[in-house]
């Protein structure tokens, strides 16, 4: 198949852009802004394939949007491209609404259009797969587990404006036909992660020998992905997933923050130990929680499990281990990008 990938540049984009090239036939256009947190060295272990293109272009400009897909001609369109730092979206929320929601407008219409000019099996075939977020569900209590029909609770401008994309992908879906797949996801982590998240954060602070910010007391709770999982999870639901149907993606691995620091920590004090012999760990510090912060998030994927068969290959345990392995011989790649977009730096504390 031909695959049009919006945001392929970006973390989970080109995570699914390398395992298509990597592990199946099709083909591949990557259709990415390449804004501060995309670039194209995500994807450069592919780029020489003769099935990977690359085409840069805003998704809020329809008609660059309709142009590649006429040319392209794709039997499905996975849309990934987003705004996805919750603390930018409490400085600057407008980027959010702008790419979030208006992009995803405007990737409806080209899609619809086109859509509506194939026949036959061409048109029963394709489908417009939205990648969206655990955050639309709101905050969890101690107990429990978003499942896909959790009623929607954004609690942040990022998470609104997720909500609001998969709303808008929903309605294309019952009013216009459009044969649409929705994802929401759990924290993805692994190779390639721009390091203002944070466990690439945390490894890039305590290699600076800085301190390691933890928000508040550090007892938020998360269920976290490994991204190459997360990614065959994508494949799996835009190959047989059924049209209208929503479903959560997540990795069985609910951690603390707190909990996810000390664990880098102590992989770094193994793999790369301090010249002082002291634990990274007595670098931890805390700091002014994140404003509106969500106290847990924990997904229910037993949907994607019974009715498509997949499941996550990686614990947390050694999922975390490959990630930081990965950091620690990548620094050519993400130092030069903490030094030019100031990563490292905290942002997201307006009142």
């Amino acid at each position: 198949m031909r695959i049009f990938v919006t945001g392929g540049a970006g973390f989970i984009g080109s995570a699914l852009v390398r395992h298509l090239i990597d592990n199946t036939e099709h083909e591949v256009l990557n259709f990415d802004k390449l804004t501060y947190a995309g670039t194209l060295s995500t994807v450069e272990p592919v780029s020489r394939s003769n099935r990977y293109r690359f085409v840069q272009g805003d998704i809020c400009d329809g008609d660059a949007v309709s142009a590649a897909i006429a040319e392209f001609r794709p039997q499905v369109i996975t849309h990934l491209a987003a705004e996805s730092h919750v603390d930018r979206s409490i400085d600057g929320p407008g980027a959010f609404i702008q790419t979030n929601v208006v992009g995803t407008f405007s990737m409806l219409t080209a899609a619809r259009s086109y859509w509506q000019s194939l026949e036959g099996e061409d048109r029963a075939a394709f489908r417009f797969h939205h990648i969206s977020t655990d955050e639309v569900y709101g905050s969890l209590g101690a107990e429990g587990l978003f499942t896909e029909d959790t009623p929607y609770d954004p609690r942040s401008p990022y998470s609104a404006s997720k909500a609001g994309s998969d709303h808008l992908v929903s309605a294309w879906g019952h009013t216009f036909g459009l044969p649409v797949l929705i994802t929401n996801c759990s924290n993805n982590y692994g190779p390639f992660h721009f390091p203002e998240k944070l466990i690439p954060l945390m490894i890039v602070k305590a290699l600076a020998g800085e301190t390691l910010p933890v928000y508040g007391n550090g007892d938020q709770i998360r269920d976290w992905l490994f991204v190459e999982d997360h990614v065959r999870a994508l494949h799996a639901v835009f190959e047989r997933g059924e049209p209208g149907r929503t479903y959560n993606v997540g990795g069985n691995s609910e951690k603390q923050n707190l909990e996810v620091v000390q664990t880098v920590c102590a992989i770094l004090d193994r793999l790369r130990p301090r010249a002082d012999g002291e634990s990274y760990a007595t670098q931890i510090g805390y700091v002014a929680d994140r404003p509106g912060h969500d106290k847990r998030y924990a997904i229910d994927a037993s949907r994607i499990r019974d009715e498509i068969g997949w499941e996550p290959r990686e614990s947390f345990d050694s999922g975390i281990e490959k990630t930081v392995a990965w950091y620690l011989a990548n620094e050519a790649w993400w130092r030069p990008i903490v030094a030019e977009s100031k990563a490292d730096q905290r942002r997201g504390l307006a009142a």
